[in-house]
């Protein structure tokens, strides 16, 4: 059991890595450093397609990890 688990966990792993190295910046470099805060402040954009996919992948893995993690070290014993 112990095992499935951890194999379980590489895998949500290295997926939760993948799906956040996927998505796209929320700000473009310095400039938008400086101006990033009044953009979000009153340009408030929801994410449409790809991106919107991958931020609910990005929830339902990072969710999946702290269980898994949670439940290797409650087996670990």
């Amino acid at each position: 059991m112990h095992t499935l688990f951890i194999t379980l966990l590489v895998i949500v792993s290295i997926a939760l890595i993948v799906v956040v190295l996927l998505q796209s910046g929320k700000s473009a470099g310095l400039s938008g450093a400086i101006s990033g805060g009044a953009e979000q402040l009153f340009g408030k954009q929801k994410a449409r397609g790809l991106d919107l996919i991958l931020h609910r992948a990005t929830i339902i893995l990072s969710v999946l990890f702290f269980i898994l993690t949670v439940l290797v070290s409650f087996f670990a014993v």
